[in-house]
């Protein structure tokens, strides 16, 4: 399962998104990052709505943080 994931050259001052975060002005959270058919796909929920919000494929540089608590 992908926890995080950082967008961009520089790590530092990268696009972060992160599983839970509160996005679009607070009114969706991210629910989920998978990886899907060659893409990172993020995926956003509100109350019982979930919707696929970004598609992310190779073009740009991308590092993936895994969920590794067992």
């Amino acid at each position: 399962m992908i926890r995080k994931i950082s967008i961009g050259n520089d790590l530092l001052n990268a696009m972060h998104y992160v599983v839970g975060q509160a996005v679009l002005d607070k009114s969706y959270v991210i629910e989920a990052i998978r990886y899907e058919d060659m893409h990172v796909v993020i995926y956003i929920r509100r109350e019982d709505e979930i919707l696929r919000w970004k598609s992310l494929n190779g073009n740009v540089p991308i590092t993936i943080e895994y969920k590794i608590d067992f």
